[in-house]
This record gives structure tokens, C-alpha cells and sequence, in this order.
């Protein structure tokens, strides 16, 4: 069942929350063996939280709007009383949380049901999540390739049908990416929109957090669920809620709608480019558009992403490195030695680059570009062929997303299906001026309405 029969369904009295959170967890156990996308169950937590539920309605209450809704988070999401992860050894004996995220707090108070955590690349600091430590999350769609990263664990576990709602966290792409080779709908959302408190971080001035879903209603509903703003994280800038589940159906006439080029022209499989064009043509854009500085602002993020990632983990660096996860430790270690200009650089570069990227949308109202430029690779693959260079895999499979958050646009991920490459997904962004969610939701919701984009059962799925 996706989101909005669940939330039908357990409104009517048709199915109880606990039916819903047994029926979860059952294919939870039922799968994961295969997949390797839970690091953590909460059966009791979740059972618990259904049978409430089940009393409210009982009693004659009014159940909240996401009554029953079976959600998971990647595991650099507080979860009171487990410890929090973020994907690294290193924090197994990290004592447990104290209270949930409050992105987790806010979900459960609108009546969604934690079911688990979910697999990662260690430290949030990668684009496939093949985790040293925890292991590598495999693809529901094929289980010898990757699932993307670095929020893999939440990419599968909704591609699986383990549960329709998934959070994740997005510094150069790591939603958007498993949203793209596992076939979900993945949310990234303004910098700034949501609170990340209660979070572990990676790189204070790029990450942001937001939802991989079954569905445009469950990226809508679960986005509109968690905004407001949060006094006690600086980075929150938003001071309103701004609704957009109930604007999706709005036409999408009168909007202007473009092409990226160049960068992400050139840097896409041909598989890439076919579903780019598909969503094109549905959405009814024609004109090609040149994004700023797009290769640019990849270096920018880099550099600033090693070097407060690896400020972030200096004590580990200096008295740990062993115990650090082996694909990371080499980057932070070159994070550490860069010099401090060349972050101060891209900070200046990067207000620059918002400028420009701010110009670009007053021209335009919504672009699309792919999300990653190849489908999904096998496990351990090393190196990508792309515009006849060579790159190294775990970087490049976050080519195209990179350019997009370092100016902290929204972006929408729409699942699309290739003709070329054997029943696996590839994603496509669609790309919004900041704080412009709803128009990359309401594309979305036309690919999806008019059976171009969505979800498809995986291998792991029961008939």
C-alpha cells in the first residue's frame, strides 16, 4: 500500500495502525537480509505508537494527518534510546539519544510510525553506501549494484516497499542520488528550510535534510509535516510554514520550464539524457539553459566539504584515525592539510555563484536535469567513463547534483525508467529558485499523474 491508501485506510477504520506497523516489520524481516538497509528495527516503539493510535480512534478522537504512516531514517537521525551512528564504527559506543530529532518529533506527533534506522556511507561522506563497517546496502532493483548515497539505506528501503516514507540527509546529493538509482521520489529541500537539530552533521554549511518517498503526495505530506522554524538551530531560516500538498494539482501553464545544458548535457550517460528529455516533453519544455559556473561550484563544494568535514572529526583524526571508516579516512586527512584560503576562496566564490544562480530564475520557473549520469553500478566499481574522461565512481555518481546544492536550491527527484538498462532507474531534478518547493513538487506531480515517473516493484517485492 503507498502513503495515501495507508493514511485512508487507517483514517476509515478499514486497517489499524498496528495491522499496518505488523505488516511493515514482517517485510522488514522479510527482506532486509537481502537488502542491508536497516541497521535498527523500533518494533516496540512502533507498536506501541500504533496501538495509541488504534485507542484514539476507538475513543472517537480525531487521528492526526499521518495517522499510521510507517516512516524510517537514516541513522544520523537522533532516535531516543539508540545511539547515534551516522554510519561509522566508530560511534557504536555512543551513548544512546536522549530525545528523537525533531524532523522525527514532528513526524510522530502528525501520527507517522518509526519503524527503524537506516544504512549509510560512514560520516555521511560518500555517494554509494558501501559501508565498510555495516556492509554495503544493496539495489532492490538489482542486488549486485549500489543503492547510491549517501542516504542508500533510505533509498532501498523505500524502492523495497519496506516503507513509504524515508529520511535522509542531502549535502552534495545524497538524497537525491538513491532517489535515483533505487526509483523513489526524493525531496532536497531550500538550505535552511528545515531544522537539522538532533542531527549528526557532515558539513554545517551545505547540509540539508528532507524525505525519499512512494509517492508526490508522500514527498508533500511529510515535507509540509516537518517545516516551521526551530529558535535552536541557526541554519533554519524559515519563519513559516508554506504549504504544498494541496497546490500539486495546480497546472503547470504559465510556467516557464527549461533544459539544463553543457555541464549536464555532457556529463550524461545516454540513458540520462533519454529521461531528461521524457520529463521534458511532458512538462512541455523546449528551451535549453546553461547553469552558471556549474563545474565551478563541484570544485567549491569540495573543498569546503573536506575541509569542515574533517574539522569536524579532527580529535578522531589525531587519536583514531584506525578506527575511521577506511573510505573516508584519506579524504579527511586531506581535508585537514588544505590550506585555509582555499576554503575562504569558495565561501567568496559561493556568494557569487547564489548571485548568479538567483538571476537565473528570474528568467525561469522550474529546470530539469538528471540527477546522476549512469544508472546504478555494481558493488565496488571503481572507476566511471563520462564524456570520454575517465572518473573515480564514488565521486562522479554525484556529478550532477552538486552544483544544485551548493547554491541550495529545492530539487525534486522524479523516478524514471530508461529503455536501455535492463529495468533500472535513473532520476531526474527538478530544480526550483530557493524557497520555491511547491513548483518542483508540482512538476513532479504531472510526471507522476501522467505515468512517465514513479516507483516500480523491485526484485525484493512480494507479488
Amino acid at each position: 500500500m503507498h502513503t495515501t491508501e495507508i493514511l485512508a485506510a487507517v483514517a476509515s477504520g478499514q486497517r489499524s495502525a498496528r495491522e499496518v506497523v505488523q505488516t511493515t516489520l514482517a517485510h522488514i524481516a522479510r527482506v532486509d537480509g537481502q537488502l542491508n538497509a536497516f541497521t535498527a528495527t523500533t518494533a516496540e516503539r512502533a507498536l506501541a505508537q500504533a496501538d495509541a493510535l488504534d485507542q484514539r480512534r476507538r475513543q472517537g478522537h480525531t487521528l492526526p494527518p499521518l495517522a499510521g504512516l510507517p516512516f524510517a531514517v537514516k541513522n544520523l537521525f537522533d532516535i531516543e534510546g539508540l545511539p547515534t551512528l551516522a554510519g561509522a564504527q566508530i560511534h557504536t559506543n555512543a551513548a544512546p539519544a536522549t530525545a528523537d530529532a525533531q524532523l522525527v518529533q514532528r513526524l510522530s506527533a502528525a501520527g507517522a510510525i518509526l519503524v527503524g534506522a537506516l544504512n549509510m556511507d560512514a560520516y555521511a561522506y560518500g555517494f554509494t553506501t558501501e559501508n565498510s563497517f555495516f556492509g554495503p546496502t544493496h539495489n532492490p532493483h538489482a542486488l549486485d549494484r549500489i543503492a547510491g548515497g549517501s542516504s542508500g539505506g533510505s533509498g532501498a528501503a523505500v524502492a523495497a516497499g519496506c516503507v513509504p516514507l524515508a529520511l535522509g540527509s542531502d549535502t552534495n546529493g545524497s538524497i537525491r542520488v538513491p532517489a535515483s538509482l533505487c526509483g523513489t521520489w526524493g525531496l532536497k529541500p531550500t538550505f535552511g528550510r528545515l531544522t537539522r537539530r538532533g542531527t549528526f552533521p557532515f558539513v554545517h554549511n551545505l547540509d540539508h535534510l528532507g524525505p525519499l518517498a512512494d509517492s508526490v503526495e508522500g514527498l508533500a505530506l511529510s515535507y509540509d509535516t516537518m517545516q516551521g522554524p526551530d529558535a535552536l538551530d541557526p541554519a533554519c531560516h524559515a519563519t513559516r510554514i508554506q504549504p504544498t500538498a494541496s497546490l500539486l494539482q495546480q497546472p503547470l501553464s504559465g510556467l516557464r520550464i527549461g533544459i539544463l545544458d553543457g555541464y549536464f548535457h555532457d556529463l550524461a550517460s545516454d540513458p540520462a539524457r533519454e529521461v531528461t528529455a521524457l520529463a521534458a516533453r511532458t512538462l512541455g519544455a523546449q528551451e535549453t539553459v546553461t547553469w552558471p559556473a556549474a563545474e565551478a561550484a563541484r570544485a567549491a563544494a569540495f573543498i569546503m566539504t573536506a575541509s569542515e568535514g574533517s574539522n569536524l572529526h579532527l580529535d578522531d583524526l589525531r587519536t583514531r584515525a584506525d578506527e575511521i571508516e577506511p573510505l573516508s579516512v584519506d579524504r579527511f586527512f586531506s581535508g585537514a592539510l588544505q590550506p585555509a584560503a582555499w576554503y575562504v576562496q569558495a565561501q567568496r566564490f559561493r556568494r557569487w555563484y547564489r548571485d548568479q544562480v538567483t538571476a537565473l530564475f528570474q528568467h525561469w520557473d522550474v529546470l530539469i536535469a538528471p540527477a546522476t549520469p549512469v544508472a546504478a553500478t555494481s558493488i565496488g566499481t571503481q572507476w566511471l567513463e563520462l564524456a570520454g574522461k575517465r572518473h573515480p565512481c564514488r565521486a562522479a555518481i554525484g556529478l550532477l547534483t552538486q552544483p544544485i546544492s551548493f547554491a541550495g536550491c529545492p530539487v525534486a527527484v522524479a523516478p524514471m525508467w530508461p529503455s536501455t538498462t535492463q529495468g533500472l532507474p535513473i532520476g531526474v531534478q527538478l530544480i526550483a529558485a530557493p524557497w520555491n518547493e511547491a513548483l518542483c513538487l508540482r512538476a513532479a506531480y504531472q510526471l507522476q499523474s501522467q505515468g512517465v515517473a514513479g516507483l516500480r516493484p523491485s526484485l525484493v517485492q512480494t507479488p
